[in-house]
């Protein structure tokens, strides 16, 4: 049996008790300050997103192995410096997969996501991250070095879908049993969590060809 598939989830940390949560298949993780650095291993949930987005990933990939690293403390809020700072602590870690819920639109900090999206494309490492905010380009999920990913409010939970070079999946959460989708979670973050795990299904993650097939390398 091929070993599982560890995927580096940065955001807000994860509560593991949580039901939907298989605390299981989650390393202890690091949180990382605005500054960057490591402010020690309290990876505790205290927003609820990243709680939500990893409960995404393993529903989709139940196999796989999560490493939280959170960035988000007070808020859903952060620092370019704080996140190339965790993809940087995740590429060290050997991780096959990084999904990041989310990205700046601010493009001065182009270039510092660039060099990190390489560093972790050189490591055979792919980053799974939102593509764009309303319409405008997110960092670094649209850069050629990371698989961007927008919503489908069509696409079935179970399946991704590819059109005219990019990707999308569903933006819906996790289901919760009783509850409409309506009053669930939704949005961009969990169409990158549900396509991060929808890669990780299919086993050995071959980042060249995901970003061949999403058009986004070259």
């Amino acid at each position: 049996m091929p070993d599982p598939l560890r995927i580096a989830v940065i955001d807000s940390g994860v509560q593991s008790s949580h039901p939907h949560i298989d605390a299981d298949r989650l390393l202890r993780g690091l949180a990382i300050a605005k500054d960057g650095s490591v402010l020690g291993q309290d990876t505790a949930d205290r927003l609820g997103h990243g709680t939500a987005v990893t409960a995404a990933i393993q529903y989709q990939a139940p196999d796989a192995i999560c490493l939280p690293i959170r960035v988000f403390h007070d808020g859903l809020s952060s620092t370019a410096r704080a996140l190339v700072a965790a993809i940087e602590l995740a590429v060290a870690e050997g991780v096959d997969l990084i999904n990041l819920s989310l990205g700046t639109v601010n493009s001065a900090h182009r270039d510092i996501f660039a060099a990190v999206a390489d560093h972790a494309l050189a490591a055979d490492i792919l980053i799974v991250a939102a593509r764009d905010n309303e319409g405008t380009p997110c960092y670094p999920g649209s850069l050629k070095q990371v698989l961007g990913v927008g919503v489908d409010w069509d696409c079935p939970q179970s399946d991704y879908a590819i059109r005219n070079g990019l990707a999308f999946a569903s933006g819906r959460a996790r289901p919760i049993p009783g509850v409409p989708q309506r009053r669930n979670l939704f949005g961009v973050s969990f169409a990158v969590a549900n396509m991060a795990g929808l890669i990780a299904r299919r086993g050995r993650v071959a980042p060249a060809d995901w970003l061949q097939l999403a058009g986004t390398s070259g």
